[in-house]
Parts: C-alpha cells; structure tokens; sequence
C-alpha cells in the first residue's frame, strides 16, 4: 500500500485482500496505514500457505527502500490503484 508514487509504503499480510485493502481506504484500522493515508494498492503477491506469505512479508520489511519501489515498478509502473482489478 502507499499514499501516493514513491510516497509512504506500507507491507502488511492478510487471508483476504480485498477486505483488507478496503480498510485502508475507509480508515477503519488505528495505526500506521490509517496515520499516513497509504490507500493505493500497489503491489501484492499471492500464496497458498499463510505461512510463506508471513516469510516474505518479514524479508521485505528488512528491505532498502529502493528494492521495494522497484518490485513495485515492476509489476506495476505507473503506480496504479490495483484494488479495483481485484473485482
């Protein structure tokens, strides 16, 4: 998630995106996301076993910045909101 291109990031792990996602975008968790309006889903990966998703999220919140934004221009350069293809 972030608050605009190559704005705040945010990585996080749930067992249902589109929930999740909509809580940022309405505000409804206290904390980080909510503090710094991350509400773009920019970047997501899938897994089978909650387990390997938790792995990963651990390995990219030890991650240089820059490594994040070019996962991210990767998959998505321009940066756009990807929770509406969700649907």
């Amino acid at each position: 998630m972030a608050n605009k291109r190559n704005g705040t990031l945010y990585i996080g792990v749930t067992g249902d995106l589109m929930r999740r996602v909509y809580e940022h975008k309405e505000g409804l968790i206290e904390g980080f996301s909510k503090k710094y309006g991350t509400k773009i889903l920019v970047y997501y990966e899938e897994f089978t076993d909650i387990r390997d998703a938790i792995t990963r999220e651990k390995q990219m919140k030890k991650w240089k910045r820059q490594w994040k934004i070019n996962a991210i221009e990767r998959m998505n350069p321009n940066w756009d909101d990807l929770y509406i293809g969700l649907f």
